[in-house]
Order: C-alpha cells, then sequence, then structure tokens
C-alpha cells in the first residue's frame, strides 16, 4: 500500500470472535484474565533469572529472551482485542494494522528461531556434555540470539514493505480479531500474488528450517538417552527436553497451520491465531517453570530474599 495514494481506504474494521454481546463480555473478561496472567508469568520468569546467578546460563538466557518475546506477542495482539470486544468501533487504522501485522510477523519468526536455538542447546548439553562449555560460549549464545532477531526482523521487514504497497479498496472487513498479512489478502484490489510468493518462501525458509533444525538437534538428543543405562538418568535427561518440546508443539501446530492454510476466515483460523499468540504466550512459563525443578528452586530463593528483605525493613 503506497500509504500516500490512499484515500480509498483508511480503516479497517475488525469482526473479532463474535457478534453477540453476550458472548463478548465473556470474551473480554476470559481474555483480560489471560492477558493479566501472561504479563505475570513471563515478567515473573525474567526477573528470576535475571536475579538469580544460580540461573545465569545459555539456556536460562535463551528463556529470559523467549519470556520477553511472549511478554511483547502477546502485548501486539491482545490489546486490541480487548478493545473490540468492549467498543461499538471495531475499527484499526490501515497504518496500526500494518504496524500490527509487523509485529506479529517479526516476534513470531523470532521466537521460531529462538526455539530451535534452543534445541541445538540441549542437543550441545545431552550429546556433547564435555565440550558444552567450548559449543556454548558466552559468544556463541549471543550471537545465536541476536541472530534470530535480526532475521526475523529482515523477514518480517521484506514482507511489510510490499503489503505497504498494496491497495485496499474492496471490503474493509476482517474476519479476526487481530490484523495478520494472510487476511489482508482479500481486501486488496492490486495483485498480490507477489506477496503470497513471497510469504509463502520466507515462510517455508522461516518456519520450515527452523522445525528442519529442531528435527536434527532431536534426532540424536532421542538416541543419546536411549543408549542412557540407568532409567533414573533417562528420566532426567528426557525432563530437560519435554519442556521445550511442549513449547514447540504449541507454537509451530498451530502458527503453520493458520498461516499455510487456504484463507477463509473460518472459526479454524481464529483458533489457529488464538492459540499460539495468545494461549502459547500464557503457558509457556508455567511449562519451563512446573516441570523445571531449578527454576523452581530459583522462585523460592527470589521469594525468600524478597520476605528476609521487607521484614528486615520492617524491624528498621
Amino acid at each position: 500500500m503506497a500509504l500516500g495514494n490512499h484515500s480509498t481506504v483508511t480503516e479497517f474494521i475488525l469482526l473479532g470472535l463474535s457478534a453477540d454481546p453476550h458472548v463478548q463480555a465473556l470474551f473480554f473478561v476470559l481474555f483480560l484474565a489471560i492477558y493479566l496472567l501472561t504479563l505475570l508469568g513471563n515478567m515473573t520468569m525474567m526477573l528470576v533469572i535475571w536475579i538469580d546467578s544460580h540461573l545465569h546460563t545459555p539456556m536460562y538466557f535463551f528463556l529470559s529472551h523467549l519470556s520477553f518475546l511472549d511478554f511483547c506477542f502477546s502485548s501486539a495482539t491482545v490489546p486490541k482485542m480487548l478493545e473490540i470486544l468492549l467498543s461499538q468501533k471495531k475499527t484499526i487504522s490501515v497504518v496500526g494494522c500494518l504496524t500490527q501485522v509487523f509485529s506479529v510477523f517479526y516476534l513470531g519468526g523470532t521466537e521460531a528461531c529462538l526455539l530451535s536455538v534452543m534445541a541445538y542447546d540441549r542437543y550441545a548439553a545431552i550429546c556433547h556434555p564435555l565440550l558444552y562449555d567450548q559449543k556454548m560460549s558466552n559468544q556463541v549464545y549471543n550471537k545465536l540470539v541476536w541472530g534470530s532477531w535480526s532475521l526475523s526482523f529482515l523477514d518480517a521487514f521484506i514482507n511489510i514493505i510490499l503489503a505497504m504497497n498494496l491497495d485496499f479498496c474492496r471490503n474493509q472487513s476482517i474476519p479476526h480479531y487481530s490484523c495478520e498479512l494472510p487476511s489482508l489478502f482479500p481486501l486488496s484490489c492490486s495483485d498480490v500474488s507477489t506477496n503470497f510468493t513471497v510469504l509463502l518462501f520466507f515462510g517455508l525458509l522461516h518456519g520450515l528450517g527452523t522445525c528442519l533444525l529442531i528435527i536434527f538437534s532431536y534426532t540424536p538428543i532421542i538416541s543419546t538417552i536411549l543408549s542412557i543405562s540407568s532409567s533414573s538418568g533417562r528420566s532426567k535427561a528426557f525432563s530437560t527436553c519435554s519442556s521445550h518440546l511442549t513449547g514447540v508443539i504449541l507454537f509451530y501446530g498451530s502458527a503453520f497451520l493458520r498461516y499455510l492454510m487456504p484463507i477463509s476466515g473460518s472459526p479454524l483460523e481464529l483458533i489457529f491465531s488464538v492459540q499460539y499468540s495468545v494461549i502459547t504466550p500464557l503457558v509457556n512459563p508455567f511449562i519451563y517453570s512446573l516441570k523445571n525443578n531449578e527454576v523452581k528452586a530459583a522462585m523460592r530463593r527470589t521469594f525468600r530474599k524478597y520476605l528476609q528483605h521487607h521484614l528486615t525493613k520492617d524491624r528498621r
């Protein structure tokens, strides 16, 4: 969309999750609670990892970035969803819509890259424990994380530049609660074949590429775990990967289906979008904390320090 040429359409209508006012009120309460829990859970993870020196390792460095991503990802979509659930005017400006498209693309792409980096970290820790410090040095894991952010920015930037050159002059209604790139194509009176091809190319390269990296990392991991003679050793090794695998399945399953399925405005599209943009950021901190003894111990230590500090302060 050449923004200067856009006198025809200046805003879109987000149809949201339901047209029923009673259902909208229920959804508002539900998603407000989910959003607040998401912010609390991810802020807690970031704070505990930052405060507790026992968690200053590559794995938790990656996890802190994942929590920050989930915090931002949820904030890119849920506040607008809550607004349209309450408001009679369910609109978003074209600029606001494209900003949301860029944010979802950028943050989602970075999360996909980060999940593959975390898989490589588990591979290095389980398959090459003696060489782990060499394979995951401070320089290496910083490059992996900032490379993930940079690659995703390039991907999102190219797609959003192409989207800005589209002309929107048809039905302004988006059958969704947020702006996502596939939802904009049916609204354009321009040729979207280039946009769709680029989206598909980067989706396969970025999404499928990171997915293959995860598979290539976990194949030797599973082989190594199965070769461990003691059942307790196998259980301990698998427990370090189970949280990550759960997060991968939740995110990749719904994101792939949302972006690769035909655009139809069906309820299934909304379900997949809610899954990866709302539910996954909510459950990630709980998955990684409830199934991780180190994180639980760090939370207890942090809570004890907090109590001791305030008790000492009160006595003074």
